[in-house]
């Protein structure tokens, strides 16, 4: 009998409502995900630049966003929150400033390794989506 090994890539994506507890069961995902998948050099780190990316959308929406966890099969890990706004904030946009806000985007450009952000317009969602934030980790 042969053994079946678990494919280096693999992907979960969960639908979250507009709560403020949505980036508490974002965190809990990452960590059960990560955790059950051996990836535990990027736990830390995912965990917090998620919950900033959800929190974001929560703050700044009224409707649910979703949080999409894709390990690729050259070792990165990419994490996607899609909201219903379409406006990229613009710390993906621009360096990191003194602003008050903004913080938690600023942290994603410090953590990752890379990360961007689509709109409506864009021709990777159609028009009226919303956007989508996403950042990568190696490891």
């Amino acid at each position: 009998m042969g053994t079946v090994s678990p494919s280096d890539t693999w992907a979960y994506a969960l639908r979250l409502p507009h709560d403020p507890r949505a980036a508490r069961v974002a965190r809990m995902t990452v960590r059960a995900a990560l955790g059950g998948h051996g990836r535990h050099g990027v736990l830390d780190s995912v965990e917090l630049l998620a919950s900033e990316l959800v929190t974001n959308a929560y703050r700044h929406t009224r409707g649910p966003c979703s949080l999409r966890l894709t390990a690729l099969s050259d070792g990165r890990l990419r994490v996607g929150v899609w909201d219903s706004s379409p406006y990229v904030p613009a710390p993906f946009a621009q360096p990191p400033g003194d602003a008050e806000s903004g913080r938690g985007l600023r942290l994603v450009q410090a953590y990752a390794d890379s990360w961007g952000g689509w709109s409506l317009g864009d021709d990777v969602l159609p028009r009226g989506a919303g956007k989508l934030l996403w950042f990568e980790v190696r490891g």
